[in-house]
């Protein structure tokens, strides 16, 4: 089998892990039990040793169709045959209590809609990322494969046969019209060994799941524009977010490629500050009050374990490790042949100044249209305000996580500024003690510093580091972060250069927009990458608050967001970046990417109805 794009895929998930399903049927990704374990299925990072899990039609010379029940993470696999229809309908039990049957499982029922289709059934886990040899044991009802760390059964009611190639078991079988299987694959349990779920408790288990979805996604408050749009964002957030302890996966996948060929690739299957603070502030939006408060208490955890200097780690694990070490899986190779497949993710241990600001401002957020924050929190954050005010001329690594050394960057410093800001007014807002003085000179020294070094007068824009006549596109969130207003000469002279195509100096191509230039700007790696999704949504956002006194830009912003919105795979999902030719490239989906889209798409329904953001 050849690799699928990367836009070919749905998402499932159970708020612990979560399975990339493929629009020929074959689950080729899923990490157990947790986002950061090793993998069980990897195909989408090696076609033959990485392992799968594949319900199709024996002869799959039809058309395929992929959506989601609607407002739910239950997604439905349609093959439409000339001799019949086949469905297949993929989940992960939610909704359900811990040590009840349907609790940390795959589901995978498949239905015969119209006519009759000869299936065939491939089932061959790789497991530790296909690094651990395991053993197969047939039984009336299923499967059982056991490695060294970790086992998994299978069951079904139908008869299954080992596949010796792969350690796995298949079946081959023709289903008539009406006519279902289901197929569970669970963490062995001797309580539940060799049990296999009947259609009665199947059918509940989905039932359960659907619901959990739709009560979840009413508490969404937004009814605006692209709402179904909205709402897929919010599912696939909450997808992405590990119940145990709050925190946020930035994708649930490591090593798919910014650029084929092409070495930049890493694993996402981490929280970052950055994302974190990030998502906070898009849950807030949309009304979405615990997933906040469950992402406050998980930075609020970070903010009582400070590095020996009083920083931060820019990433943590999903339990709160501050290692993440990074070591590439030379046996995998990797995604259509891009090396390296990475796991761990070495940018944990840069300095990147501007996860302060981006902090200080969710926990603004919070405590304003959340819940107050307390003294002992304000205790950490205010000496993490004033490590910022001893650091924030240092140079760093910055947003983009680079290689090639550190520089004064632009973004960097603006955030520093915010971290001063947001914590001046958090201060005041609570009367919380602080050194008003000291922190009041240093925003405004941090602010007349972006504005000598960081202003190219001759480009007639703001640049990526100090000294640098390159632009990136992280500084659209000046306006967003009130550090600019929308309307000002320097801001709207940034976006004109912005929007300028690559040929021209700028970095808008059609409706997307790059990071920076990569040939221009040495990053440390070689190769270039796509447009990234999330700068094409901050443009949006920066051109909507622009279109308030200019209805040109309004008009611009709308229509970059609808071209945008064109991007999305078929059930509305996002990767990290667009390619060329539209295709999807890097970690899929992206958290980050969708938190974007959230905020792009509030503040223009905002606009176009008349509101003032």
């Amino acid at each position: 089998m050849a690799y699928l794009p990367i836009e070919d895929y749905g998402l499932i998930g159970n708020m612990h892990t979560a399975a990339l399903v493929g629009r020929n049927g074959s689950i080729d990704w899923l990490c157990l039990p947790h986002f950061d374990s090793p993998s069980v299925f990897g195909r989408i990072l090696d076609e033959k040793k990485g392992g799968h899990f594949r319900i199709a039609p024996a002869i799959d010379r039809g058309t395929r169709k992929q959506f989601y029940l609607p407002e739910t993470n239950v997604l439905i696999t349609r093959f439409l045959l000339g001799d019949g229809v086949l469905e297949v309908i993929d989940y992960m039990p939610v909704g359900v209590i811990r040590g009840d049957i349907g609790f940390r499982q795959l589901v995978r029922r498949v239905e015969v809609i119209r006519g009759s289709v000869p299936l065939l059934v491939d089932f061959c886990p790789a497991f530790n990322y296909g690094r651990d040899a395991h053993t197969v044991e047939l039984f009336d009802g299923g499967a059982i494969f056991r490695s060294p760390k970790l086992s998994l059964e299978l069951t079904t009611r139908l008869p299954l046969e080992v596949k010796q190639e792969c350690g796995g078991v298949q079946a081959n079988l023709e289903l008539k019209q009406g006519e279902r299987a289901t197929f569970v694959m669970r963490p062995l349990s001797e309580k539940d060994r060799g049990r296999p779920v009947t259609e009665e408790v199947e059918t509940n288990l989905l039932q359960h799941t659907v619901r959990y979805w739709h009560v979840w996604l009413s508490k969404c408050t937004y009814k605006g524009r692209w709402r179904e749009t909205v709402y897929r964002s919010a599912l696939v957030l909450k997808l992405l977010t590990f119940a145990p302890t709050g925190a946020l996966v930035a994708s649930p996948t490591t090593s798919l490629p910014e650029a084929i060929p092409g070495p930049r690739n890493w694993d996402y299957r981490y929280t970052w500050i950055r994302d974190a603070s990030f998502s906070l502030y898009a849950l807030l939006r949309l009304g979405f009050t615990e997933e906040a408060g469950a992402f406050m208490k998980w930075l609020e955890q970070r903010c009582h374990e400070r590095e020996p200097d009083g920083g931060l780690k820019i990433m943590y694990g999903l339990h709160g490790e501050h290692e993440l070490p990074e070591i590439t899986l030379d046996h995998l190779e990797g995604y259509k042949g891009c090396q390296p497949v990475r796991i761990g993710n070495g940018a944990s241990d840069q300095l990147q100044l501007d996860i302060y600001g981006e902090l200080m401002d969710s926990v603004y957020l919070y405590n304003k249209h959340g819940a107050p924050i307390s003294y002992d929190l304000w205790v950490q954050l205010s000496g993490l305000v004033e490590w910022v005010c001893k650091n924030w001329r240092q140079p760093d690594e910055g947003i983009w996580e680079t290689r090639g050394g550190k520089q004064q960057f632009v973004y960097s410093k603006l955030m520093c500024w915010v971290a001063l800001d947001r914590g001046l007014r958090l201060a005041e807002k609570r009367s919380f003690p602080h050194d008003h003085a000291r922190w009041l000179r240093t925003r405004d020294e941090i602010y007349l510093d972006v504005m000598q070094h960081g202003w190219n007068k001759e480009m007639n824009a703001f640049v990526q580091h100090y000294g640098s006549t390159s632009l990136d596109a992280s500084n659209l969130i000046m306006p967003l972060v009130f550090f600019m207003a929308p309307n000002d000469p320097r801001m709207l002279g940034t976006l004109d250069a912005i929007c300028r195509d690559p040929s021209g100096g700028g970095l808008l191509s059609d409706s997307l927009v790059y990071r920076y230039h990569t040939e221009e700007f040495f990053d440390g790696l070689a190769g270039g990458e796509g447009t990234f999704n999330m700068c094409t949504f901050w443009l949006v956002d920066a051109l909507t608050r622009a279109g308030i006194t200019d209805k040109s830009r309004l008009d611009q912003a709308r229509l970059i967001f609808e071209k945008m919105l064109g991007y999305a795979n078929h059930v509305g999902l996002y990767s990290e970046e667009t390619g060329n030719h539209g295709e999807h490239l890097g970690n899929f989906p992206q958290a980050f990417t969708h938190l974007a889209l959230i905020s792009a798409a509030y503040n223009l329904d905002n606009v176009l109805g008349g509101h003032n953001l």
